[in-house]
């Protein structure tokens, strides 16, 4: 993988987007906010996706029918942050939205 500033590259995938405000308003370089998400009844490593002023927006794929190229699952990319995190939108495809995960890392 490669390295930026002595950091990896963390690429995801937003998923679920059908279930808020679909993908089509999303364009490369918008801002997304990761949340985990503990209270998540059905993935205790769940983590939320959500756009200022919109609120949540999807949720970070955890799954290998979810999980676009080189991205990382959200079981993966749990430990790795705080309560919460910043990405940036780079491709906006059929099956889901890749991501770069920006933010601090834990």
């Amino acid at each position: 993988m490669k390295k930026k500033n002595n950091v990896e590259n963390i690429y995801f995938t937003i998923t679920g987007t059908s279930y808020r405000y679909g993908k089509d308003f999303l364009e490369k370089d918008m801002k997304v906010y990761l949340e985990k998400d503990p209270d998540n009844e059905y993935d205790k490593e769940a983590i939320k996706v959500e756009m200022e002023g919109l609120g949540q927006i999807g949720w970070v794929a955890n799954s290998t029918n979810t999980v676009l190229g080189e991205s990382w699952s959200a079981g993966r990319i749990y430990d790795r942050i705080e309560e919460t995190a910043e990405g940036t939108v780079l491709y906006v495809l059929d099956k889901g939205v890749l991501c770069r995960l920006d933010g601090v890392y834990a």
